[in-house]
């Protein structure tokens, strides 16, 4: 009876090693499925992003539009003689550092 019960203990053992044991349990098995999809989702969203960033390379390198709105906005540049650019200094920020522009 003993060996028996030692018997099916053992086999009980085995079996719930192979299951969940070793290197690529159930548990682990899912946590790398659930990884994996997270994974995918990461990797859909970079590609809208690359894509985005794609479209917006083709526009400022040929659309005028774009390319004098990124002058406008970064670089402070007026069209013609007729508009004025007026900047507005921080009072906190030190005079000197402040350099005149034509």
């Amino acid at each position: 009876m003993l060996r028996r019960l030692l018997l099916a203990a053992v086999v009980l053992a085995a079996l719930v090693f192979v299951v969940e044991g070793g290197e690529f349990g159930t548990w682990d098995l899912m946590r790398q499925r659930s990884r994996r999809a997270e994974l995918a989702a990461a990797i859909d969203s970079l590609e809208r992003d690359i894509d985005s960033l794609r479209q917006l390379k083709q526009r400022v390198e040929t659309d005028p539009d774009v390319q004098e709105r990124i002058a406008r906005e970064a670089y402070g540049y007026v069209r013609g003689e007729k508009e004025i650019l007026y900047r507005f200094v921080d009072p906190g920020r030190d005079s000197s550092a402040v350099r005149a522009e034509p």
